[in-house]
């Protein structure tokens, strides 16, 4: 099992990745911990001399006007963080709460929280235990950060509420004890530290950012293989064609599908004496279509690889000794891209059920039995796969309105701007499920219309992909329950076992 070591600087997506999924271990880098010893001990200097310093030895929020006596300093930073754990609704998925709760650790590495490092520490230790706590999905609006949920990881870390440890969930003090931890006492700050920022949506996003590019990959072999089933003609992939609009991502994609379709005996065996000189825009702009989709997971990376690294606490602690209070806490950056995501998969669901339809459709598919079955009338073979694949690609429709233009004030109107990055998230999320879905199910049709091909080899990709296939799930030869095979082949999507 590989190692990777948090410096509040370095992290990648990919690192999240292989945390969240449990095939990584996690380590504090020694200069991360020298580092948050020495704003620590800034944060203490500030307590002991009675300086006024937001969520230090003040009130939160639209509360920051009070000030709060030394000798209840440890009671403010507990009572902040059960007031703030008022989260409600589906847990978090295991995997987003582990990315969470590494970002969170990364951003106490990053040396600008004026926290212990014994939080990050017990944070690392709590995942590499593979101890997490279960946590509500909604009731962030990513204004002060991810509030809510952070709060309710935070209450772990003092031994209060529940954590879970390979499917039991027990009370936090009791399963952090069977694992040879501890609970944390905070001090001043460290509350405040714990729920401040944007890691449960930034979580999210990282994980997405990954399954969106898998998806991306498994949107060409389909759509190849429904090129073939159709008998369509890979002209318009030429190189340059591609060249001469300059699209990066469009230019990526054209490459891929040739590669897919590279020495395709069904392509040869119509390349003369083919009626047709265009192939409708759900084969022939694959590249126009798919290409921007790279470009907005490009985009998205880079904004989202950042916020990973960044120091989203409030207030602040510098070398210089200074507590500044700003809004890097502010979810907006991340809440675009979110949003933005959804709005480019929701376009690879579209093109794909148009191609799925095309697949399925007596007076389109170039040939094949009516609905892909060839005893059509009593079977209705993948008429209904199709209207599930509507379904779905409806529903990412209604889920790409953007969550980052909705605001509504909070907290006594202080936090009167707010991005609602966890909505955004969450929709996000189920747009990549349901574009893994509708996938699938042209996968479905796509190596039924090969079947039909045959003898004949589609290209060297395309053949490598419809064996895949066939390896999950038999040809329909005679009506049969659907849901089964979509649910396999979503699954191995999901899993990386069909590249």
């Amino acid at each position: 099992m590989s190692s990777v070591v948090i410096d509040g600087s370095s992290l990648r997506i990919e690192d999240v990745f292989a945390v969240a999924a449990g095939e990584a271990t996690v380590k504090l880098a020694p200069l991360a911990r020298d580092r948050a010893r020495a704003t620590r001990r800034i944060v203490d200097d500030l307590v002991q001399r009675n300086t006024v310093a937001y969520g230090v030895t003040t009130g939160f929020g639209k509360l920051s006007e009070i000030a709060i006596p030394i000798d209840r300093l440890a009671e403010l930073q507990v009572n902040l963080v059960r007031s703030h754990a008022a989260g409600v609704g589906p847990l978090l998925p295991d995997r987003e709460v582990r990315a969470m709760m590494l970002l969170r650790a990364n951003v106490i590495a990053k040396g600008y929280s004026g926290a212990r490092p014994d939080l990050a520490e017990l944070l690392i230790a709590m995942l590499n235990a593979r101890l997490h706590p279960p946590i509500p999905e909604q009731g962030s609006v990513g204004a002060s950060g991810d509030l809510a949920p952070l709060a309710h990881l935070a209450l772990a870390l003092i031994g209060e509420g529940s954590l879970a440890h390979e499917g039991r969930v027990g009370p936090a003090r009791e399963m952090l004890a069977a694992c040879g931890l501890a609970p944390l006492t905070l001090g001043p700050k460290e509350g405040l530290t714990l729920i401040n920022g944007t890691q449960s949506h930034t979580a999210i996003a990282a994980l997405a950012i990954v399954e969106c590019h898998r998806l991306w990959r498994i949107a060409h072999l389909a759509g190849a293989m429904s090129l073939e089933a159709l008998l369509g003609t890979p002209v318009a992939f030429d190189e340059r064609i591609q060249e001469v609009r300059g699209q990066l991502g469009q230019a990526a994609s054209a490459a891929l599908l040739r590669e897919l379709l590279s020495e395709s005996e069904i392509r040869e065996s119509h390349r003369y004496g083919d009626p047709r000189v265009q192939d409708a825009y759900c084969l022939r702009c694959m590249p126009q279509v798919h290409g921007p989709v790279l470009d907005a997971l490009d985009f998205a990376s880079s904004i989202v690889g950042r916020e990973l690294n960044a120091a989203t606490d409030n207030p602040l602690v510098f070398d210089s000794g200074e507590l500044l209070s700003g809004g890097n806490f502010h979810g907006q950056s991340v809440a675009m891209v979110l949003d933005f995501l959804a709005i480019a998969m929701t376009n690879l669901a579209t093109i794909s059920e148009r191609r799925t339809d095309r697949l399925v459709h007596p007076d389109l598919n170039q040939g094949l039995p009516p609905f892909l079955t060839s005893d059509a009338g009593v079977n209705s073979g993948f008429m209904m796969a199709q209207v599930t694949a509507a379904a779905l690609t409806s529903e990412c429709k209604v889920l790409s309105h953007p969550a980052s233009v909705d605001t509504i004030p909070t907290d006594g109107n202080k936090e009167d701007v707010v991005p609602m990055a966890m909505g955004a998230a969450t929709k996000l999320r189920r747009v990549v499920r349901n574009v893994r879905y509708v996938l699938a199910i042209e996968l479905l049709c796509a190596a039924q219309g090969v079947d039909y091909r045959l003898p004949l080899r589609p290209g060297r990709g395309v053949a490598r992909g419809h064996a895949a296939v066939r390896r999950l799930v038999p040809a329909l030869t005679r009506d049969r329950v659907l849901s089964p095979d979509i649910e396999l082949l979503a699954a191995a999507i999901e899993r990386g076992e069909i590249t």
